[in-house]
């Protein structure tokens, strides 16, 4: 017994030790597998911080590699552009140049601005009246150089492209009669050169027809004996010169010598300017364009190849106001930009000018924001224009920048005289489309000239005042910058003149926004009546624009001026120095004395039925002499009715509207 007691204690024993054993086992077996399972997964861990190192250096290297190829292409652009100019430079003198391309066009049509700038004065005085008024030079000056603004940052050899931009700029710079011609001109060729990226002097001609074809479209009754003869005839006679042996250098001398003799015939297509002694300065105006044009392809020396930067701008704003340490901001910075998109910080060809002006309308108003291609321009009067600056920075680089301090303007009248935009900017899209929110039914625009004109004409209703008339003709990008400040579904136009008609119609059929109706006022006298009779209240845009032809069918116009040569027109020997009184585009009327010549012509034209005599009194006529004039007009016709107002206009003493 004891025995078997002994032995059931030895196997209890040993079965515990048995057990313990199978559990020690058992547990370094499970540490064991738990180690291996963390060994494994540190391992995992491992392999997949490899794999995402192993991709991200290959994603940098991927991005490196972009980054050398898209530099490798920029340095081939910038070296392709060099090339290009290059070649221009070597082909301008090559005679047997069979293709054009746009480097060199570009530089020809610097050659060709240059070349009319300097004989602006000269095409100014070709003036069939023998009075101060002569701005054709100027005017198809200021044209082209907007056009050369608009290509001036352009590399390449795209003659497509170039043409594109410096006939847009032209379109928006355009001033004047002739300027509106030239800016149509050049577009007509600029879509003849649409589908090339360089041209022979077929496709060369062929353009050039599409160029006249176009002036003369722009224009609702042609004149012969203008510049749409002198472009016709050059055009047609180098196109028909044209053999397979032809160059572009021997197009360019057919067409230009062409042109000079076209210009020397004008005068006898068109009897006025036979009887004047002159040639038609439109004609002239751009033969020296094109001259230019002939003189850098032949490799000779222009006038002046570099163009004035503020050639086109106004006189600069003169502020003799006060704005210091006790002065309160009320009228906020006129702040204009034009930015170049960068493709690193944003895609250009995506930029939403919409999205700007919204973000615009945040911060100010009197906004207007274009885009081409790749360039903006910013205009907003605003009291923060550093989060403009800023907001802009994050997609571009800043080409020019101009913030004025409003306040400071706003103390000193001359501003307001002499308020004028940067130089226009090339712009490519002009149409506005962002819609019009809690707009009025009409808006009137109205150019005037001189402080008492302008003050008057926003008094009977003008919303926005153009400055411009003789001597100084505003741009179609005025017109649309005008157009842009007023909230209105309708917009009646005013020019005022008979040289600005055309770049208000050409605005007209640019602007987007609006309806826009240009009333045909070809004076300050029928604008003044017409805008002094207009009906609000009238059910359509028609019947208004109906009520002030009317108007201006009631009134006749006259103006006083001086004399600056001696000619005999219609029937009168003037003297230079004599006052001359004008009717439409007769001189009626030439005197010695200012006061005779503005009596007599105030009393021609109130023997016309027509009793009552508003004078519009010249910057340069003092109080005395209104009052003069006034009681010697009321001698000569007693029963007439006389009003006078101080108006300030530039180039005539008085201006005569007889009712």
């Amino acid at each position: 017994m004891a025995d078997k007691k002994k032995n059931d204690k030895k196997t209890t024993e040993e079965t515990k030790k048995a057990s313990a054993a199978a559990a020690k086992s058992a547990k370094e077996s499970d540490a064991k597998n738990k180690e291996s399972k963390k060994e494994a997964a540190k391992k995992e861990a491992a392999k997949k911080e490899a794999a995402k190192k192993e991709a991200a250096k290959k994603e940098a290297a991927k991005k490196e590699a972009a980054k050398k190829e898209a530099a490798k292409k920029e340095a081939a652009k910038k070296e392709a552009a060099k090339k290009a100019k290059d070649s221009g430079k070597k082909t301008s003198i090559t005679g047997n140049l069979k293709r054009l391309g746009g480097a060199l066009l570009a530089k020809m049509a610097r050659g060709g601005t240059a070349e009319l700038r300097s004989h602006a004065e000269e095409v100014n005085r070709l003036n069939v009246f023998p009075v101060p008024d002569g701005d054709t030079g100027d005017n198809m000056a200021m044209t082209i150089e907007s056009g050369i603004a608009a290509i001036e940052k352009l590399e390449t050899d795209d003659i497509a492209e170039v043409m594109t931009e410096l006939s847009q700029g032209m379109l928006l710079g355009a001033r004047g009669n002739s300027g509106v011609i030239l800016s149509q001109f050049f577009a007509g060729v600029a879509s003849g050169f649409a589908d090339s990226k360089e041209v022979d002097p077929k496709t060369l001609g062929e353009a050039l027809e599409l160029g006249v074809k176009q002036a003369y479209s722009t224009v609702m009754t042609p004149t012969e004996g203008t510049i749409l003869t002198v472009a016709r005839e050059a055009v047609e006679y180098a196109v028909s010169k044209i053999t397979p042996q032809t160059t572009i250098k021997s197009f360019f001398n057919n067409f230009v010598s062409e042109m000079h003799a076209s210009v020397e015939r004008t005068p006898e297509i068109l009897p006025a300017l036979k009887a004047a002694g002159v040639v038609d300065s439109g004609g002239a105006g751009l033969f020296y364009i094109m001259d230019g044009f002939n003189k850098v392809l032949n490799g000779k020396k222009v006038a002046d190849e570099v163009i004035p930067e503020d050639a086109h701008a106004k006189a600069p704003i003169t502020v003799s106001g006060k704005f210091d340490a006790d002065s309160v901001m009320t009228y906020g910075y006129c702040t204009e930009l034009l930015v170049q998109l960068q493709n690193s910080k944003c895609e250009p060809e995506k930029y939403d000018v919409d999205a700007l002006r919204a973000f615009l309308a945040e911060l100010g108003d009197s906004i207007v924001a274009f885009k081409t291609g790749s360039i903006v321009k910013i205009h907003v009067h605003t009291l923060t224009p550093e989060k403009v600056l800023g907001h802009m920075r994050e997609v571009g680089e800043f080409l020019t920048v101009k913030i004025e301090n409003m306040s400071l303007q706003h103390t000193e009248q001359t501003a307001d005289e002499q308020k004028t935009d940067t130089p226009d900017a090339p712009v490519s899209s002009f149409k506005i489309s962002a819609p019009l929110v809690n707009a009025k039914q009409y808006g009137v625009v109205a150019v005037t000239n001189g402080e008492g004109i302008d003050a008057l004409f926003h008094e009977l209703g003008a919303d926005e005042t153009v400055r411009g008339g003789q001597t100084n003709n505003p741009s179609a990008k005025d017109f649309l910058d005008a157009f842009e400040k007023i909230n209105a579904h309708n917009i009646f136009v005013y020019p005022n003149n008979s040289n600005i008609l055309l770049a208000a119609q050409q605005a007209a059929g640019i602007y987007e926004r609006s309806k826009i109706y240009v009333i045909p006022s070809k004076s300050i006298g029928t604008g003044y009546v017409a805008l002094a009779t207009m009906d609000f209240e009238s059910e359509t845009p028609e019947d208004i624009i109906d009520a002030a032809n009317a108007a201006m069918d009631s009134v006749v116009c006259g103006y006083i001026s001086p004399a600056i040569r001696d000619t005999q027109i219609n029937g009168l020997d003037i003297k230079n120095g004599d006052t001359i009184g004008i009717v439409g585009k007769e001189i009626i009327v030439a005197n010695e004395s200012r006061a005779e010549a503005s009596v007599e012509l105030a009393t021609k034209l109130l023997g016309t039925d027509h009793f009552m005599l508003t004078i519009f009194c010249g910057k340069d006529v003092d109080a005395a002499e209104c009052v003069l004039l006034e009681d010697m007009i009321k001698k000569t016709n007693p029963s007439a009715e006389i009003y006078t107002i101080d108006a300030g206009q530039e180039v005539y003493p008085f201006i005569f509207i007889a009712e």
